[in-house]
């Protein structure tokens, strides 16, 4: 197959081209920048795209969008991260609706954040979206597909979950904090979080492109974690069960310095109180 990749230097893009390249397709990259053989170039802000190097696709993967936890989410960033994967998307979706010769399938990205935070429900395909910022993107980023569906495309879209890897995201970026001792639970710790290995996430798309699925698919691992169960598996996997143990040590450790400094601190008020008291009494 010939396939288009966007997203192509992000860690599950570059991962599946490598893999669809040991697999004999033929892949061309989107890319922002002057591009090299075996790629095309597109500007989605500018509404651009060199459609003349996509002539005889059979597929296209699209994954480009700015990182959801690359920088703090102020209202430029929020602006980046909507305009980085509608502008896109569109912009893919039209042009490959209006092909010649289309081609059979658009597998394009989305993230479990669709759903939004609903506890303990069980949630699937075909759950409802949940509120909030992530939630309203992921609609409106699998909405914009549109154009690709009603040219007949087989369109599906990736709701991939936290994507784990010592290579990239966001494991590579907690493991040295772990290690260190530096890393712990957010809130009560039993937030659920979806995960999915990189190999699998890879190995999901590939599937997906030559199934015939049609729609929303959940890229994520069978059996689901609280993040304080995560974190020890993180210990355990990234520095063995010493880096567990002395995590637990250092927290214990750092805790009780905690406790000590502010005994001292309220112990050293407690004293100004009482000498305060006894200036005011001694007084004239």
């Amino acid at each position: 197959m010939h396939v288009l990749v966007t997203g192509s230097s992000g860690l599950v893009g570059s991962a599946l081209v490598k893999r669809l390249s040991i697999d004999g397709h033929r892949v061309t990259r989107l890319v922002r920048r002057t591009p090299r053989p075996g790629e095309a170039r597109w500007n989605p802000a500018e509404g651009t795209i060199e459609s003349a190097a996509l002539h005889d696709l059979d597929a296209a993967v699209h994954l480009a969008g700015a990182g959801i936890a690359d920088h703090r989410w102020s209202e430029d960033y929020r602006r980046e991260l909507v305009d980085s994967r509608l502008l896109g998307t569109r912009l893919l979706a039209t042009t490959l609706a209006a092909m010649k010769r289309k081609p059979a399938v658009l597998l394009s990205g989305s993230a479990i954040g669709y759903y939004g935070a609903r506890g303990d429900e069980l949630l699937d395909e075909s759950s409802g979206p949940g509120t909030g910022f992530l939630a309203q993107l992921c609609v409106d980023w699998e909405a914009a597909t549109a154009p690709a569906q009603e040219a007949g495309i087989r369109v599906a879209q990736l709701r991939t979950g936290i994507v784990l890897s010592g290579h990239g995201g966001a494991l590579k970026k907690q493991l040295p904090l772990f290690k260190l001792g530096l890393g712990g639970k957010l809130g009560d710790g039993n937030q659920w979080q979806s995960w999915i290995s990189l190999d699998d996430e890879v190995g999901a798309i590939v599937h997906l492109l030559s199934s015939n699925h049609v729609g929303p698919a959940n890229l994520t691992a069978p059996q689901q974690r609280h993040r304080f169960d995560r974190i020890r598996c993180i210990l355990r996997k990234g520095g063995g069960h010493r880096a567990a143990r002395e995590y637990q040590h250092e927290r214990s450790r750092n805790r009780r310095k905690i406790d000590g400094h502010c005994q001292r601190y309220l112990h050293f008020h407690q004293q100004q109180h009482h000498l305060r008291r006894v200036v005011a009494i001694l007084k004239p």
